[in-house]
C-alpha cells in the first residue's frame, strides 16, 4: 500500500540561495541603496529621538563591554567604513585618477577649495559673533555615498566624467578629513599603544606582500590595530584607513586583494555600518528653540553657511581658477554648468561632518546637538538644491541609449 507523500515544508526566512545572497550584496554596493538606507536610518533616529527621547538616550549610552553603543558606532563600526575609504584611496593612488595628478588636477583643487572656504566661513562667522572656533572642520567634509546616490537618481543622462569628477573630489575630501581627524582630534597620545597599532598594520602589510591567505590572521591583526589605536588616543577609525592603504594591489592581477576586500566589506559598510552610525549620530530633538539656534547661534550658523554656501563657492571657484591658470581641462562632455550643479551637491556633509561635530564639542552637548542639526539641515538643503540643479542639466540632454 502506497503512502501519500507529505507536502514539502516551505521555509520562511531560511538561508536563501547563494545567487540571492550575491544579488543582495550587489544591491547593497549600489550608491543609491546605501544613500537610501542612510536616509532611512536618519529619519528613524529623528523619529525616536523626538517621540521617545528617554529611550533614545538610554539606548545610546547603553554600555556594551568597554564602550557604549554610541561609541561602538562612532569608534568601532565606523572603522569599517574608513577601511573601505582606505581601499578606495589605495586604488586611486596606485592606478586611478590620483595616480595621474595632471588628469586629476581639477577635482583635486576643487576638493581643496571645498575644504578651505567652508572652514574660513565658519571661522569668520564665529569670530564675528564670539562663537567657538572648535567646529571649524565640521563643514569641510562631503558624504561620498549620499552625494553619489543623489547623482545616480537624478543624473542618468549626465556624462560619466561628472561622476568621476565627483568621485575623485570626494576621495580627496575624505583624505583631507582623515588628516584633520588624525592631527587635530587626537589628544593625549599614548605612544606605546600607538607603536603597537602601527606594528599590527605593518604585520598586515607584510602578510599581504607575502600573499598569505589566512583570513583569520588579517581579522586578528585588524581588531588588534583598532583596539590599540583606540587606546593610543588617536581616533580609532585611522586604523581602518591605515589597513586599507597597506592592502596589496596589483594592476596585472585580475582580482587583487584591494578588489577582494572591497567586494567583501563594502556591502556591510553600506548596508549596516553607516546606517547604524547614522542612527546613533543623527538623533536630534527638533523643537522651536533648536530650529532658532540654526540662525541665532554662531556655531550651527557657521556650519550651515559653510556647507550650503562655502562648499559650492569653494569647489566651483577653485575649479574655474585651476582651469583658467593651468592646462587642466574638464573631461569630454562635461560642461561648467554641470560642475556648478555638482558643486551644490558637495554641501552634503553628513557622515564625516557628524563625526567631527561629536569630536569638536565633547564637553558641550547642547552645542554639539545644534551643530548636528545644522549638518542635517545643510545636507538636506544641498541634496534638494543639487538634485534640482542636476535634474535640470539632465533634462537638457538626450536620453542615454543602452
Amino acid at each position: 500500500m502506497s503512502h501519500p507523500i507529505p507536502p514539502r515544508r516551505r521555509i520562511i526566512f531560511g538561508p536563501g540561495r547563494e545567487a540571492d545572497r550575491l544579488h543582495l550584496r550587489d544591491i547593497l554596493r549600489n550608491e543609491t541603496t546605501g544613500g537610501l538606507l542612510m536616509l532611512a536610518a536618519t529619519a528613524l533616529a529623528l523619529l525616536v529621538a523626538n517621540l521617545a527621547p528617554g529611550f533614545y538616550s538610554h539606548l545610546s549610552h547603553l554600555q556594551l563591554g568597554p564602550l557604549d553603543l554610541h561609541h561602538w558606532a562612532a569608534d568601532g563600526l565606523l572603522t569599517i567604513f574608513f577601511f573601505v575609504a582606505g581601499l578606495e584611496l589605495k586604488r586611486e593612488l596606485v592606478e586611478g585618477a590620483l595616480s595621474r595628478p595632471a588628469d586629476a588636477l581639477l577635482p583635486i583643487m576643487a576638493a581643496l577649495g571645498g575644504m578651505v572656504v567652508p572652514a574660513l566661513i565658519y571661522v569668520g562667522v564665529n569670530m564675528a559673533a564670539g562663537g567657538s572656533l572648535a567646529g571649524w572642520a565640521v563643514p569641510m567634509a562631503t558624504d561620498i555615498a549620499f552625494a553619489l546616490a543623489v547623482l545616480a537618481i537624478v543624473g542618468s543622462n549626465l556624462p560619466s566624467g561628472l561622476r568621476a569628477f565627483l568621485l575623485t573630489l570626494a576621495i580627496v575630501d575624505d583624505l583631507g578629513a582623515i588628516i584633520v581627524i588624525a592631527v587635530f582630534f587626537s589628544a593625549g597620545i599614548a605612544f606605546l599603544p600607538l607603536a603597537g597599532a602601527l606594528a599590527c598594520v605593518a604585520a598586515f602589510a607584510v602578510a599581504q606582500q607575502r600573499r598569505f591567505h589566512g583570513i583569520w590572521l588579517y581579522l586578528l591583526l585588524g581588531v588588534a590595530a583598532w583596539w590599540l589605536m583606540l587606546q593610543s588616543g588617536v581616533h580609532a577609525t585611522i586604523a581602518g584607513v591605515a589597513l586599507g592603504l597597506v592592502t596589496r594591489t596589483d594592476e596585472h592581477e585580475l582580482h587583487d586583494p584591494v578588489d577582494r576586500w572591497k567586494h567583501a566589506v563594502e556591502p556591510w559598510s553600506a548596508g549596516l555600518v553607516v546606517p547604524i552610525f547614522a542612527f546613533f549620530a543623527a538623533g536630534v530633538a527638533v523643537d522651536g528653540q533648536m530650529l532658532r539656534s540654526l540662525v541665532s547661534r554662531p556655531e550651527p550658523l557657521g556650519v550651515l553657511l559653510g556647507l550650503v554656501l562655502g562648499k559650492f563657492v569653494g569647489v566651483y571657484v577653485a575649479a574655474r581658477l585651476t582651469a583658467r591658470f593651468t592646462s587642466a581641462e574638464l573631461a569630454d562632455g562635461v560642461e561648467w554648468g554641470d560642475v556648478a550643479a555638482m558643486a551644490v551637491l558637495t554641501g552634503i556633509g553628513f557622515t564625516v561632518s557628524l563625526l567631527i561635530g561629536d569630536l569638536a564639542f565633547p564637553g558641550a552637548p547642547e552645542t554639539a546637538q545644534s551643530v548636528k542639526a545644522a549638518v542635517l539641515a545643510a545636507s538636506v538643503t544641498s541634496a534638494i538644491l543639487g538634485g534640482i540643479a542636476l535634474r535640470r542639466r539632465n533634462n537638457g540632454r538626450p536620453a542615454t541609449v543602452s
